[in-house]
């Protein structure tokens, strides 16, 4: 078709020098063409050019996220830039800095039940272990505590090292940061009090008022759904705060009909309040990663690396200890995929 309008357009203005021109276009553009292409490597790995392993995680416009959330930079132990600045802090301040939830039960939660109030959960343990691999310790660490909306921006702005906070994997937040390898599966589900007449993602959600937190890739389903027809026009999405947490207070309080989040989030939210149940299958597949700088890339490796230990040796205590009780003793739907490596640099 494009072809045809062109051959069209040449007629207008045209002749044989015009269609001369066009040729040597085109033959420019075929000799040009291998050198823009990418490559693949013995291993079917592709690379960025001739002579080029360099790999980069997808970008917003090249990708899909089912794709995305798998694709990630190659595990290594070798230290590198990042790592060598986090190692050559000194005295108090020699510590891994990591954003986490403090308010999500099971998964960064702050026990006021022990006597420090401590940090503890899924993510939680997987940050100690990140710890003990780059610094020897896995108690060193600063955790920061950081809302659903500010994940991002507390890693561009360099307040954390890196984020361990039920993040998921996204290729539009690929435009902003750099995630390892997937270490969580879940999607998203509907949450609403038990006598509710909600049954799910679907049409009883007509006229109901839904909470999602800022930024999370709930508001951003609902949304894309509302608008193309696939939820009802009536549903009021309007409602987001800055923690997942605060969808539950709302929700106790009355001020919305139902909740939106992650369905491993949601478990744990009606563990701690019986009057609230999940309502319906997830209706997404989504994985959390470990989230770091974009130019981050020895950092990204090297948890990565660690990654590849702590799936074999030590997820799955982690998920008997703190998860099986909500999610299930089956640990299987929630493990994740095998990730693909991008050839390394």
């Amino acid at each position: 078709m494009y072809a045809s309008r062109v051959r069209a357009s040449l007629r207008g203005w045209g002749g044989v020098g015009a269609m001369a021109v066009l040729c040597v276009l085109a033959l420019a553009f075929a000799l040009l063409l291998p050198c823009t292409q990418p490559r693949h490597d013995d291993s079917g790995a592709r690379t960025a050019g001739p002579g080029v392993a360099k790999g980069s995680q997808a970008r917003a416009g090249e990708c899909e996220d089912s794709e995305a959330q798998k694709q990630t930079l190659s595990p290594s132990g070798a230290d590198g830039p990042t790592i060598d600045a986090i190692k050559s802090r000194t005295g108090a301040k020699r510590k891994l800095v990591v954003g986490v939830d403090q308010n999500s039960y099971h998964w960064g939660y702050r026990n006021p039940n022990t006597e420090t109030a401590q940090l503890e959960g899924f993510d939680i343990d997987l940050v100690h272990r990140i710890a003990e691999d780059i610094l020897g310790d896995p108690d060193a660490v600063q955790f920061k505590a950081i809302p659903t909306s500010r994940r991002i921006p507390a890693i561009k702005d360099g307040r954390v090292d890196m984020v361990v906070r039920t993040m998921t994997i996204t290729c539009e937040r690929l435009d902003d940061v750099a995630f390892s390898a997937p270490y969580f599966k879940t999607g998203q589900q509907v949450l609403a009090p038990k006598s509710s007449p909600v049954k799910g993602y679907d049409g009883t959600l007509a006229h109901k008022r839904i909470c999602t937190a800022s930024g999370s890739t709930a508001y951003g389903k609902l949304k894309a759904d509302r608008d193309a027809g696939d939820l009802p026009a009536s549903t009021d999405i309007s409602t987001t705060v800055p923690n997942q947490l605060d969808c539950l207070v709302r929700l106790q309080l009355g001020e919305v009909d139902a909740v939106v989040t992650d369905g491993a989030l949601a478990a744990s939210q009606a563990a701690q309040d019986p009057t609230v149940a999940l309502k319906g299958d997830a209706f997404t597949t989504e994985y959390y990663g470990v989230a770091m700088k974009k130019d981050a890339t020895d950092l990204v490796r090297r948890v990565n690396r660690i990654l590849v230990d702590y799936r074999a040796d030590g997820w799955q205590a982690s998920y008997d200890r703190w998860l099986s009780a909500t999610l299930g003793k089956d640990s299987d739907p929630s493990k994740p995929p095998a990730p693909q490596y991008l050839r390394k640099s």
